[in-house]
């Protein structure tokens, strides 16, 4: 962990002594720690204490006289690999959740777009709270990773589940990140994203719905874990701000496909995310088609190169090839044989029948099936905690 960065935001809970402890296991780690925390934090532990520990000033008000620039919980944010908060308090993961910025550590945390950790410590009776557990599976489907309390005795007198996870505890699942942040470091990875617009004149295409939101995740997600990322995408209106990134932007299927084909020799892996149109015009009009009265018009399609099926063709050992089905029925079998027919290690099921999943949503419902026939269903989630889920699955599936 030696030159990683971590911000601790620490919230006005008993637990927050333990927070000293963490800062120390990190520092002897020789990872740096910067400390944001709330007024009432203050009430458990000192600021002393914690900058002594930690050999950095604390970050506790927006516009506080010690701050070196009013913008400072944007440069600690830019400067973090990773945020985590313990203790989380209900009423700081309440915030958090409903995307309330009123101080410095929910203000931070806002402008943070990287993985995040919380560790919950309250009373048992706030923790299953329902309005808490809701908060939590938000956070949680939006990528957060919730570090469970455990059961066993409570400050307020009562023995339940509420006390925030032990120190060593939430410094092995930071170590464990920082592990994982590493696991695509030179390695090769293709993502393709978005559609493809068939041209049927200079004004007319035909294209599908889709964002390209889902393949996006995914290459910031590779990214994100020191993998050389190549993302070719159909015309879509995302901006990709990952650095490690490069983006080939291309309109049509055809484009998609020789922009593919130069490119998958050369990566370790290759997932497919786009939504390839299957036809395109016979011919594109040069100039725009003019509508007559009472005229129908014919219009003549023909298949477009099947990208999948020659990537399957070429791949060599070593190499791992994912694909995306989208399917309205029979979803499971329909890719049982596209993933046996296309020679991949694995395709993600998309079914549009699944409230909330497929093309123009925020949010995913995928199931992944491998070429060892098994399957994994997960539930709704943000399509960044999705693309999350694939990538774990194929740092599994590598290994």
């Amino acid at each position: 962990m030696k030159g990683k960065k971590v911000i601790l935001g620490i919230s006005g809970g008993i637990a927050a002594y333990k927070s000293a402890i963490l800062i120390r296991l990190l520092r002897k780690a020789d990872a740096e720690v910067r400390v944001i925390a709330t007024r009432n934090a203050f009430e458990f532990i000192t600021r002393v204490t914690l900058e002594t520990l930690s050999q950095q000033k604390v970050y506790c008000e927006v516009f506080g006289n010690n701050n070196d620039y009013t913008s400072e919980h944007i440069s600690l944010t830019e400067w973090g690999d990773i945020f985590v908060v313990a203790p989380a308090t209900a009423n700081i993961i309440g915030k958090y959740a409903c995307g309330i910025a009123d101080n410095a550590l929910s203000t931070s945390l806002m402008a943070f777009d990287k993985q995040v950790m919380i560790a919950p410590a309250m009373n048992d009776k706030m923790y299953h709270n329902s309005a808490l557990r809701q908060n939590l599976q938000k956070l949680a489907n939006r990528g957060v990773k919730v570090i469970e309390p455990s059961e066993g005795f409570l400050a307020c007198g009562y023995e339940g589940q509420g006390r925030m996870e032990e120190p060593e505890n939430i410094f092995r699942h930071i170590e464990e990140f920082f592990k994982i942040s590493d696991c695509f470091k030179d390695k090769k990875v293709l993502v393709t994203a978005g559609p493809t617009y068939e041209k049927i004149d200079p004004v007319r295409y035909i294209g599908n719905h889709s964002s390209g939101l889902m393949g996006f995740e995914i290459a910031n997600e590779f990214a994100s874990r020191n993998g050389d990322v190549t993302l070719i995408t159909g015309p879509v209106s995302i901006t990709s701000t990952h650095p490690g990134i490069k983006r080939i932007d291309v309109v049509s299927a055809k484009q998609m496909y020789e922009r593919c084909i130069k490119v998958f020799p050369g990566v370790d892996i290759a997932v497919m995310a786009a939504a390839v149109a299957d036809f395109t015009p016979e011919k594109a009009a040069g100039t725009k088609i003019k509508k007559e009265k009472e005229q129908k018009m014919m219009l003549k399609l023909k298949p477009t190169k099947d990208i999948l099926t020659k990537m399957g063709k070429m791949k060599k050992k070593g190499q791992f090839l994912a694909g995306f089905a989208l399917e309205t029925d029979n979803e499971l079998e329909n890719a049982k044989k596209k993933l046996q027919q296309k020679n991949l290690n694995m395709i993600v099921i998309n079914c549009l029948k699944d409230e909330g999943a497929g093309f123009g949503t925020d949010t995913n419902k995928i199931t992944i099936l491998d070429n060892n026939q098994k399957v994994l269903r997960y539930d709704l989630k943000s399509k960044k905690a999705a693309a999350a889920d694939i990538v774990n699955y194929i740092i599994k599936s590598i290994k």
